[in-house]
């Protein structure tokens, strides 16, 4: 095993915070493997780079010796996390519960050893707990307290509605550590308020409270925003290997090294010497190796050679089936997935940015018939076929 010093200085790479970081020193120094606990409600099915942060932290941590508890949050999915919402979170129906965890099972380990991961679901303590253990857990902290949250009291001033149960989900989400008796829990900065409301739970239970990492939220292609699916702005890991590795190849050179520190092992020193270009393609090979195997990394690498190069389409290119069979053309990369909102259409139509079957569309109001296939193409490498639905 890695002495203290090696193993904190991975372990801060690229994290906001370590609380409290002489106590987790001593953790480390009593020479045991660390529980480190990680909670996902599984409120989507697909995981794209921005979920990766965690994973790879988490990864290291198996690397250097510690258990990983990934803990999946069927129960509390049911009652929706409020952290970070402007308003009461829709909660999931228990078939979308399964399904969506299933699948995030499936796309974690492709970041994480499986021997050295440890899967629980909160269902199987959180459904067994009476109504009198659920008060008892609710008198161990105030309204005030929990306004202590910014999304809370923001919702507060603003006259919009919090539901009695929103309280509850931190409450549950430290007693979820509780259970498992993490050393350590690990989460994006949104989480931080909830780790450490576990912190104050495990010492009303008399156990030694975790130390909390909290990782940064991850820009999405744009530079700018959180990667989120609704802004298009996101790489996820089970695209094409071809989708993965363009989408790498199109963000920007500073970008490139947060994602760099984020999502590697690699030494940023080595990272800067390369040639820019050079460096984002080793990124993408990683990326796509990592999540798919070096076979494909290597054809997608070619593949993205051909059309950028050669000015080649990709080899192959999706079909959708869309509800009308003529659209103006603003609404057409809307409808298509191609761009994130009208605005951001109108954006790509302006600067040139859109073709259909080789031809470029200047007019955001132009009239597209797709009733029969037509192919679309944003910028130089987003290619989509789009037909009237039968």
């Amino acid at each position: 095993m890695k002495s203290v010093v090696e193993q904190l200085k991975i372990i801060k790479r690229g994290a906001i915070e370590l609380l409290p970081e002489a106590e987790f020193i001593k953790k480390l120094e009593a020479g045991k493997p660390l529980r480190i606990k990680w909670g996902a409600d599984p409120s989507a099915p697909d995981i794209h780079l921005g979920h990766t942060v965690i994973l790879t932290k988490l990864r290291q941590f198996q690397e250097l010796g510690h258990q990983v508890i990934f803990l999946i949050g069927d129960f509390t999915a049911r009652i929706g996390d409020p952290s970070g919402k402007s308003e009461t979170r829709k909660p999931l129906t228990p078939a979308e519960v399964k399904q969506n965890a299933k699948t995030y099972q499936d796309q974690i380990f492709k970041v994480l050893d499986k021997k050295k991961t440890r899967v629980v679901y909160n269902s199987h303590w959180l459904s067994k707990l009476k109504i009198e253990d659920v008060l008892n857990l609710a008198g161990k902290y105030t309204v005030a307290r929990m306004l202590e949250r910014d999304d809370f009291m923001n919702r507060y001033e603003q006259e919009r509605p919090i539901s009695i149960h929103e309280f509850l989900y931190p409450l549950i989400q430290g007693y979820d550590s509780v259970e498992v008796k993490a050393d350590v829990e690990i989460g994006g900065t949104d989480q931080k308020f909830n780790m450490l409301v576990g912190r104050e739970l495990q010492r009303e239970f008399n156990e030694k409270p975790q130390c909390i990492l909290t990782m940064p939220l991850l820009e999405g292609t744009d530079g700018v925003q959180k990667m989120s699916k609704s802004l298009n702005n996101y790489i996820g890991i089970t695209e094409p290997p071809s989708e993965i590795f363009g989408k790498t190849m199109s963000i920007s050179d500073d970008l490139m090294l947060r994602y760099y520190e984020l999502l590697t092992d690699f030494p940023l020193a080595e990272i800067r010497i390369l040639h820019p270009k050079e460096a984002k393609k080793k990124l993408a090979r990683l990326l796509v190796a990592q999540f798919y195997s070096d076979k494909e990394a290597e054809a997608a690498e070619a593949e993205f050679e051909s059309v950028f190069k050669e000015g080649k389409r990709p080899q192959d290119v999706p079909l959708q089936q869309l509800a009308k069979s003529k659209y103006r053309a603003a609404d057409l990369l809307k409808e298509s997935g191609l761009a994130a909102s009208g605005s951001d259409a109108r954006r790509i139509i302006k600067q040139g940015g859109f073709k259909v079957n080789d031809a470029v569309v200047a007019d955001e109001n132009a009239e597209i018939d797709i009733s029969e296939e037509k192919l679309l193409q944003k910028g130089k490498r987003n290619f989509l076929r789009v037909v009237k639905g039968r």
